[in-house]
């Protein structure tokens, strides 16, 4: 007797459904995730400024809202000029031990800010704080 439907394995999984849902997801999160970024509502706490202990490794960096840049109580230097000299503090051998402090006008647009904080980072120096003012 012949049977009517013959039985056939399959030794493969179909995945193109979990091909799908996965895509799908994707690019769900890919349009989400910015836009999570950027609704969260944020308040700064005020800051309670600590005294800044000096010693030899502690550097500040001074920023007037003209952008005029001072550099360990020299006169005014260009931003070039402080990538230099900053790079050139980077060639002593204790240059892990510096720590920079930032100290910018606050009328001073922050984009300027950020451009000293990134030379600072770029001539290879990580320990940098933006200074504050005690509240009163």
């Amino acid at each position: 007797m012949r049977r009517r439907f013959q039985s056939k394995t399959y030794d493969e999984i179909n995945i193109t459904p979990l091909m799908d849902t996965v895509f799908f997801l994707l690019i769900i999160f890919m349009i989400t995730a910015p836009l999570l970024e950027y609704s969260i509502d944020v308040s700064p706490p005020k800051m309670e400024a600590a005294e800044i202990k000096a010693d030899d490794y502690t550097k500040v960096i001074h920023v007037t809202k003209d952008k005029i840049i001072q550099f360990e109580r020299k006169k005014n230097i260009s931003m070039q000029e402080l990538l230099a000299r900053l790079r050139e503090m980077k060639q002593d051998r204790n240059s892990r031990k510096y720590k920079f402090f930032l100290r910018a006008d606050r009328e001073l647009r922050y984009g300027d800010v950020i451009d000293v904080f990134k030379n600072i980072k770029k001539a290879g120096f990580a320990d940098i704080s933006l200074v504050t003012e005690a509240e009163q």
